[in-house]
């Protein structure tokens, strides 16, 4: 059975709307972080960087979801130079919409990983309320590997 992700509100860094058919013909790999001040997903950041070039052959395009403000998110990409869109919680939370909420009394927020193929649909999911099993490199790996041409 197809599961497909439900169309959220995104917007990126400069307030454009931001939707996985603005990008035809690719899969979509969203990486949901806890914070821009989280060190451990500022490493997961880092491999994903790191790696741009793979993706791209791949023909993945990578999305970076942080819970700030779009001006917070503004400048933490720009500090960062991160190369890809970074969505933010502008416009009622990309976070939310894939139901990755706040656990712990409400207090840590969910991270975790997408892989969205280029019909839509979610061939990868995974999510974590501590951010050092949010993205597992391995399993990534293994299911862009899948992804038809």
């Amino acid at each position: 059975m197809d599961t497909r992700l439900p169309e959220i509100r995104m917007s990126d860094t400069e307030g454009k709307a931001v939707r996985l058919t603005d990008f035809p013909g690719q899969a979509v790999l969203m990486f949901f972080m806890r914070s821009t001040t989280c060190p451990v997903c500022n490493l997961h950041v880092r491999h994903l960087v790191s790696r741009s070039a793979e993706f791209r052959a791949h023909g993945v395009q990578v999305i970076i979801a942080v819970p700030e403000d779009r001006v917070d998110a503004a400048r933490w990409k720009e500090k960062q130079s991160i190369p890809f869109p970074v969505i933010s919680n502008s416009t009622g939370g990309p976070h939310t919409g894939v139901g990755l909420t706040k656990k712990v009394f409400g207090m840590m927020q969910q991270s975790g990983t997408l892989l969205i193929d280029r019909s839509g649909v979610i061939r990868y999911a995974h999510s974590a309320t501590m951010p050092t099993g949010s993205y597992n490199r391995k399993a990534v790996q293994a299911a862009i590997a899948e992804l038809s041409p």
